[in-house]
């Protein structure tokens, strides 16, 4: 264990964790993260001696995360690979809960449309022009309004073609997340695998 300062000078503690379970501790955390090098805590105080006493049970913190790790580990073996029956059972399973996501939304709307129409009402109320493209005076009984679909063409026209890109580079941050509910569900520990740089440039 290490006490530090940070540039204002405040203490805190960190650890090193070690490397076969970099992995399992950032599971444990549940902060998104693919791996975990250091356990870092702030203590809070400038003074050494109370550092010393408040490092005490931050440490004790530091060895339950451990502990739990190990725990996982132990249940679950770290995997470097899927089957390729694993990768096709998942992927059904991710679009049945996307068809699912996606018939909630159009049976009862995002929830963004009411505010919206309840905002330009109050607008109109006021007597305070304003421009906007889409239609105003209610939200529609099912499916999505002209303004709920021309949000979600915007959001998928930006956020498509950044995910092909940082996947075509073995880049699954961008997946993460639901990558790690799958495996939870499937109870897999699946050692991420760092993308490798590529340069741009053809020689």
């Amino acid at each position: 264990m290490g006490l530090m300062k940070d540039r204002h000078g405040t203490f805190y503690a960190r650890v090193k964790v070690p490397a076969r379970l970099q992995a399992a501790v950032a599971r444990v955390l549940g902060q998104g993260k693919e791996s975990q090098s250091f356990l870092k805590r702030s203590l809070g105080t400038k003074d050494l001696k109370a550092a010393n006493v408040r490092a005490k049970p931050v440490l004790a913190g530091f060895d339950r995360v451990f502990s739990e790790a190990e725990q996982l580990l132990a249940a679950h073996p770290l995997r470097e690979s899927l089957s390729a029956t694993e990768i096709k059972r998942m992927a059904e399973i991710h679009y049945a809960v996307m068809l699912e996501g996606d018939e909630t939304d159009r049976r009862e709307g995002t929830g963004s449309e009411p505010v919206f129409q309840a905002v330009a009402a109050q607008l109109v109320e006021a007597g305070i022009e304003f421009n906007t493209p889409f239609h105003i005076g209610g939200a529609p009984n099912t499916g999505l309004s002209d303004r709920e679909i021309y949000k979600r063409d915007a959001h998928l026209a930006e956020d498509l073609p950044t995910a092909a890109e940082a996947l075509a580079r073995g880049n699954t941050s961008v997946i993460r997340p639901h990558l790690d509910e799958l495996l939870d569900a499937y109870q897999i520990n699946l050692q991420p695998v760092k993308p490798t740089a590529v340069s741009p440039w053809p020689f």
